[in-house]
């Protein structure tokens, strides 16, 4: 069998409907969020099943830098974090976010928390990404922010002298990890801090998300009213933390299932699963798939047929550039919205789909916070990724169905699932051989 491209991957069609049973990685949401609540943490924390991947990779190479003690298992997707039992102590830091949003919006926290002078920057791309709700509030708790090419975007020098806490406003409706980040930072800030959203909040399954986490260090956050958080002064404690499979990534092998007419089961995605995404399997449901999720994990059984629909996948907007492939193989169409603000991901990813869409001979629009999707067989393409990983993994579900899809930048899926590519292979039958081109 050749060996893939890097700069190019042909995804072969199943030959049949895959019957399988995929093991996915840890939750990256849940990975860099335990991370921080461990580092702040006073003793040893033990982070079990733990995503490695460069958006964790980011995280904890930041982190390492800001004086946090790490002993790193890869083989057994484990992290011990020797905690700090506060704000950093370092008075100087060179920080690299690559492309992680997650790492850059709750890194640039801590240093309003600590004392001294930080740089922090990312990857090309990611300095296109808005980061002004943030570091406004790090300004209002006292930290000088200079931002050395554009405002509210990367590179930015941040000098602080330990932030004392108080009341700051943060806008809620273009990411939801801007109100993350200070949420976690604030036990560690001698007088605590009220945290008040100041337009509607988007994603708000991620903060519940990041109040878990919080919970399970020993922190809890009083939310006096849907935009208002109160977080008292208080110590996170070491744990041992299991990192629940990731349901971004699930999704994937699920969706394949409902547009395959197979059986997909992910193990350890159950009712008690935290992550918003995880929703996800329901919406195929609702296009036709039949869904099992009980104690053992979930499940998505194609039946042959999918509906079109129409929905609102503003809690789980990840998920939206899956569901638009899904959406080709449906009855009718399909119309997604509450999505407007994931154009300021990384990459705009409404214009994307639907250039991508169109580019394989589909009718796809954009809406004002969403987009619309007809039926439709696609012809052999080669699909642009735009450096994003969720477009290169998305799209790639197409070609198990038709013949002549091709992922350009595959190994843009680093960023969150390395092995993804691995994992799409074993959904093939036995006897299937069709590997990658």
């Amino acid at each position: 069998m050749p060996e893939p491209s890097p700069h190019a991957r042909t995804i072969e069609p199943l030959t049949a409907p895959p019957d399988a049973v995929v093991t996915i990685p840890g939750s990256k949401s849940l990975t860099n969020r335990a991370l921080v609540a461990a580092a702040l943490a006073e003793g040893t924390s033990h982070l079990q099943g733990v995503l490695f991947a460069d958006d964790t990779d980011a995280m904890l190479d930041c982190l390492q830098r800001l004086g946090v003690h790490l002993d790193v298992d890869r083989s057994a997707a484990r992290v011990t974090v020797h905690g700090l039992a506060g704000p950093p102590q370092v008075t100087e830091a060179d920080l690299d976010v690559r492309l992680s949003g997650t790492t850059a919006r709750f890194v640039a926290p801590l240093l309003a928390a600590a004392s001294g002078r930080f740089r922090l920057d990312g990857a090309p791309p990611f300095r296109a990404r808005p980061m002004g709700p943030v570091l406004e509030a790090m300004r209002a708790l006292g930290a000088e922010v200079v931002f050395e090419r554009q405002e509210e975007h990367l590179p930015a020098v941040v000098t602080s002298r330990g932030a004392a806490g108080g009341r700051v406003t943060v806008r809620g409706d273009r990411s939801s990890q801007f109100l993350s980040g200070l949420l976690l930072v604030a036990p560690v800030l001698p007088h605590g801090l009220t945290i008040e959203v100041t337009t509607p909040l988007v994603s708000e399954p991620y903060v519940t998300l990041t109040l878990d986490v919080m919970r399970a260090f020993g922190v809890e956050v009083d939310r006096v009213d849907p935009r208002t958080f109160v977080v008292r002064p208080a110590r996170y404690t070491s744990t041992t933390y299991e990192v629940e499979p990731d349901a971004s990534a699930a999704r994937y092998p699920l969706a394949a299932a409902a547009m395959t007419g197979g059986r997909v089961r992910v193990p350890g995605l159950t009712p008690a699963a935290r992550q918003g995404d995880a929703g996800f399997a329901h919406v195929l449901g609702r296009m036709g798939a039949e869904v099992v999720v009980d104690d053992d994990g979930t499940e998505v059984r194609g039946t042959g047929r999918l509906d079109g629909l129409e929905v609102d996948l503003g809690p789980m907007s990840d998920t939206a550039q899956t569901l638009a492939v899904v959406a080709t193989l449906a009855s009718g169409p399909t119309s997604v919205r509450g999505i407007g603000f994931i154009r300021a991901k990384e990459t705009d990813r409404i214009a994307a789909v639907v250039t991508e869409l169109q580019r394989c001979g589909l009718t796809a629009r954009e809406d004002p916070d969403g987009f619309t999707i007809e039926p439709g067989t696609p012809r052999p393409t080669s699909i642009e990724t735009y450096d994003d990983h969720r477009m290169a993994m998305s799209f790639a579900l197409l070609g198990l169905v038709h013949p002549g899809i091709t992922i350009l930048d595959p190994g843009c899926v680093a960023k969150t699932f390395p092995d993804y590519f691995t994992m799409l292979e074993r959904l093939r039958p036995p006897g299937d051989v069709a590997g990658p081109r």
